[in-house]
């Protein structure tokens, strides 16, 4: 088994932008999941099997780099929330559209996640990414400490910052925008997910109704009850291809933007929780500045090194954090923009698909028999 995999610069030997996972492997109520890396030697790939506690140990290690400059300015890539074999409905509300579809979604989900983490110019570097990707052993067992995330977090509740006022205008424009942002997001993804479900009870609702047309079919000779058979029969195929159509449009809206509006709904998120680790190193800045000036004479100078560190620390996270927010607001307007795109081919798709059929279905209610006067 790996043990805890110690920070540093390692370069990975696959193609980050092509790490796939392939399927989910039910085994009672435990998932594994098979991740696939292309070499970058062009000559195989990595396959590998890894539990939701594997990926909760890669993020770990990428949370637990303490020694890696500006790394609370890092907009860490959004880890999808455990996943549950048939989940109750609250665990559906909490996984959203990755809780649907047999588990692909929540393998693109992954894939997703894998993918930013493996072509991030820094998490890259991480040795438990290439270790994770590659190594046919699965890790060892989370050994739970405490790191700088857990610290920050717990500062962040003890003196409610959250609102505390920016030094930068920038960030304070950018706090605003992403309060904003997180709830549109998070609103947004929530009623696609109500959409969605709504799709599959009408689909169900259709094939039930499709079932119980055959329950009017009546046996014998007489020419009425054939025709009304007949009718019958011919009604029920239509309510089965309207249950197939509208599964179909539910398992693409899942694939298409409902999957774009979880994956920005988790980011928005993610931005967040990195825009509170920075406001708790100002709040530690400004505590430093404040004990350097009531300092004894005695005590002054370790007092002005410990804040001069931390004002340091402090630029450098927000330089990092400056450079993370550009490169996310170009990203995320691309992943929606794709999202979008293919949402309203496969929506085209399938409505021509569902319009040739209910032609076909109406030409062969016609030929049934006259029409009513």
């Amino acid at each position: 088994m790996m043990e805890e995999v110690k920070e540093g610069a390692s370069a990975l030997s696959v193609h980050g932008h092509n790490v796939k996972v392939t399927e989910a492997l039910k085994d009672g109520d435990a998932l594994t999941f098979l991740i696939v890396s292309e070499k970058l030697s062009g000559t195989g790939e990595y396959h590998v099997h890894r539990t939701y506690e594997d990926l909760e140990w890669l993020q770990h290690n990428l949370f637990s780099q303490e020694d890696v400059p500006g790394i609370q300015g890092v907009i860490f890539p959004p880890l999808p929330a455990r996943p549950q074999v048939n989940p109750p409905a609250k665990a559906v509300k909490q996984l959203g559209v990755l809780a649907l579809g047999e588990w692909q979604p929540y393998c693109r989900a992954l894939e997703t996640f894998l993918q930013q983490v493996a072509s991030h110019g820094t998490l890259c570097k991480n040795k438990a990414v290439e270790t994770f990707l590659t190594d046919a052993d699965p890790p060892g067992k989370q050994r739970a400490r405490r790191n700088l995330f857990n610290r920050l977090s717990q500062a962040v509740e003890e003196l409610r910052k959250e609102g505390h006022k920016d030094v930068d205008e920038f960030f304070h424009a950018e706090r605003g925008r992403n309060a904003v942002a997180t709830g549109g997001a998070k609103n947004a993804a929530e009623r696609f997910l109500d959409v969605v479900l709504t799709q599959q009870k009408i689909a169900v609702a259709c094939g039930h109704f499709s079932a119980a047309l055959h329950l009017c079919v009546e046996p014998g000779e007489d020419p009425d009850k054939q025709a009304f058979s007949k009718l019958c029969v011919k009604l029920s195929e239509v309510f089965e291809s309207m249950k197939k159509n509208m599964m179909n449009v539910a398992e693409n809206n899942v694939n298409t933007l409902g999957l774009g509006l979880d994956l920005e709904s988790r980011y928005q998120e993610a931005e967040r929780e990195m825009l509170f680790r920075r406001t708790c190193k100002m709040v530690e800045v400004e505590n430093a500045r404040r004990n350097a000036e009531r300092a004894k004479p005695v005590k002054k100078a370790a007092m002005e090194e410990v804040k001069r560190a931390t004002e340091d620390e402090f630029g450098h996270i927000s330089k990092v954090a400056k450079d993370e927010v550009a490169r996310f607001q170009g990203s995320r307007v691309q992943m929606l923009q794709r999202a979008l795109v293919r949402w309203c081919e496969q929506q085209l798709l399938t409505a021509r698909q569902s319009a040739e059929q209910l032609s076909q279905h109406l030409q062969a209610v016609r030929a049934l028999g006259p029409r009513p006067a």
